[in-house]
């Protein structure tokens, strides 16, 4: 797992790159003109910054996680935790213009029309009556899965941003990664999860539709392959395909990590090659919950252009 620990002057000097990136007009997030001129200042992060997502994208390392600490969170700053459902960030802030900023410099930010009404920064916090849901809104346990792993065009990586988490630290984000399961899979269970004989529905968090056509849980190189699973949403089509998915998903339960973050800390997840969940924890909804900001990355945004109106960021 890399980590990049920032100094306090590359805290200082992020800060104020989020400050005058959250004052720009329009001060909204979604508004094209803000995002281009986030893409523009990411340029002047801090070097070790840069530097650090520059090397993770090139290979993102056995676990496939970017873990970037101390970045300008400021918890008595912080509003309280939002409660509602579909919780969003329009209008620019200092953390959420972070989150942009470093996203930007690993690949294109991206959203789903069907999924948060589009928004490109997402809150990620538990929202009362839903704790049991298989979604960013629960606070059960969170079946590991690749985001939006039913979607022909799931993004390339996942990152999530600390504002807030929960006292005492309980809540964690569960990480695990095909090149260590994979040493634990057989010929023969390979052989299967190559093969289109599952099916993935989309997670609750999207509006409608089911799930896609038969696809296979492992894609291209055999010896370092992609991953394509939801262990709640993903259906195994045979007996065998069942047995081959019951192991693979034991494989990732053996080798996975939890991460604790902390206000400042991001995670960023390879949605290509890594698999992430969430530990169970007990929301008090007092204001003062976990909260984590979400934003999706794609490498390619010319691979999705048919999908998104006006080449904006939203895919519909």
């Amino acid at each position: 797992m890399t980590t990049v620990n920032l100094s306090a002057q590359d805290r200082r000097e992020t800060g104020a790159l989020a400050a005058e990136l959250a004052a720009t007009a329009p001060g909204l997030i979604d508004d094209p003109h803000w995002v281009a001129e986030a893409r523009r200042m990411s340029c002047r992060l801090p070097l070790r910054l840069r530097e650090a997502t520059r090397l993770y994208r090139h290979d993102p390392g056995r676990d496939g996680v970017l873990i970037v600490r101390n970045l300008p969170v400021d918890e008595a700053e912080l509003p309280l935790t939002p409660t509602v459902p579909e919780s969003v960030e329009r209008t620019a802030t200092v953390p959420a213009a972070v989150a942009v900023m470093v996203t930007l410099q690993i690949g294109e930010i991206a959203a789903y029309r069907d999924e948060k009404s589009g928004a490109l920064v997402q809150n990620v916090v538990p929202v009362p009556g839903r704790e049991g849901s298989q979604s960013n809104a629960g606070s059960t346990p969170l079946e590991l899965h690749v985001e939006n792993a039913f979607h022909p065009h799931c993004p390339d990586y996942v990152s999530l941003l600390c504002l807030r988490n929960d006292e005492p630290l309980n809540a964690g984000t569960m990480v695990s990664s095909i090149r260590t399961a994979l040493e634990l899979l057989s010929p023969g269970t390979l052989r299967v999860l190559r093969e289109d004989r599952f099916t993935t529905a989309p997670p609750p968090s999207f509006r409608g539709g089911g799930p896609g056509p038969a696809h296979a849980v492992l894609r291209g190189d055999p010896d370092d392959p992609d991953v394509k699973v939801d262990f709640h949403a993903t259906t195994a089509n045979d007996d065998e395909a069942k047995v081959a998915l019951e192991a693979l998903r034991g494989a990732f339960l053996d080798g996975a990590r939890t991460l604790v973050l902390r206000p400042g800390e991001m995670a960023v997840v390879d949605n290509r090659i890594a698999i992430h969940g969430r530990t169970a924890y007990q929301p008090k909804y007092d204001g003062y919950d976990r909260w984590l900001q979400r934003t999706f990355i794609h490498l390619d945004h010319r691979r999705t252009r048919a999908h998104r109106a006006g080449n904006g960021n939203v895919l519909f």
